[in-house]
């Protein structure tokens, strides 16, 4: 029910020219849950999360926060968004911005607490002209986060981070989904979703293509790993056999993404019979997406 429901979306379409950019998403999160919004460029992710915000508005459909319009969430303060192009002030220091964003909450978090959530304490009284790309995104998750909402949405949280500190970042970020908050985020960086979300929610041509945890989304690509050594095999031939979602070729071992691992080991042991180290084993969240990606072009 749109009442139970952290975020409730129903028959939800948007259109930019020729381009339909979000295709009937329907959607139900419940309070406490941590959520991936994954998918490859154009599925629809950040258009999905600017209407959830109230940033842009449905063509058709329907969006509800813990019951309210998107609108009516944000002026209660149960919405906090950490957004891709969210703009700094450029001669306020990070301390500034973030007690400024505090005071038009009504019960927002200290200053001092928000930037110690975020990891970036130190960097209270530094102006964001001094600030690296990936400090700047902490900042844009300590101003989301100050008015201690309900709801959390985090748009690519990551971009331009480097590998520490988006380490550093998801630390942060795990302690805040402890404390029981409702957490979606888009992200391209799928072992990100893997250890941080507890379900996955696969976005595909604007629409939901896949929808559970991870193991069940693997389990729904219904992919697998096909292994073999082959003197002489190219990767021409391995890309010939059924079901090949992708090939690999290197030093006579084929590695093959299959979407339907037993075609394909059949066709393989019949026109390679010299094969040998034959290994069949199950997919991990990457290859599902490729899978899962394949199998829906394959339907439209």
């Amino acid at each position: 029910m749109a009442e139970d429901a952290a975020i409730y979306i129903t028959g939800l379409y948007k259109t930019y020219g020729p381009v339909r950019a979000v295709d009937g998403v329907e959607l139900s999160i419940a309070p406490g849950e941590v959520v991936a919004l994954l998918g490859p460029n154009g599925a629809g992710k950040s258009t999905t999360v600017d209407m959830v915000v109230g940033l842009t508005k449905p063509d058709s459909g329907e969006v509800r926060i813990f019951g309210r319009t998107p609108g009516e969430a944000i002026h209660e303060g149960m919405i906090g968004a950490m957004l891709q192009e969210g703009a700094l002030l450029d001669d306020a220091t990070v301390e500034e911005m973030v007690a400024m964003v505090a005071s038009l909450h009504r019960r927002p978090l200290s200053v001092p607490e928000a930037l110690e959530r975020a990891g970036i304490a130190d960097l209270a009284k530094r102006r964001s002209t001094k600030l690296s790309g990936g400090q700047k995104q902490r900042v844009r998750f300590a101003i989301a986060m100050v008015s201690d909402p309900d709801l959390l949405i985090l748009d690519e949280p990551t971009a331009g981070m480097d590998v520490a500190t988006r380490r550093e970042f998801w630390h942060s970020m795990k302690k805040f989904t402890e404390t029981g908050h409702t957490v979606v985020f888009a992200t391209h960086y799928l072992e990100e979703a893997e250890e941080v979300a507890d379900r996955i929610v696969f976005l595909k041509d604007g629409r939901v293509a896949a929808d559970g945890t991870v193991e069940q989304v693997r389990a729904l690509a219904e992919g697998r790993t096909v292994t073999a050594t082959i003197p002489g095999i190219t990767e021409t031939e391995v890309m010939d056999l059924p079901n090949v979602v992708s090939a690999e070729v290197r030093m006579e071992k084929a590695m093959v993404l299959s979407s339907d691992s037993d075609a394909t080991l059949r066709a393989l042991l019949n026109r390679f019979p010299e094969a040998r180290d034959v290994e069949v084993v199950g997919v991990g969240l990457d290859e599902a997406f490729l899978v899962l990606t394949s199998q829906e072009s394959e339907q439209t």
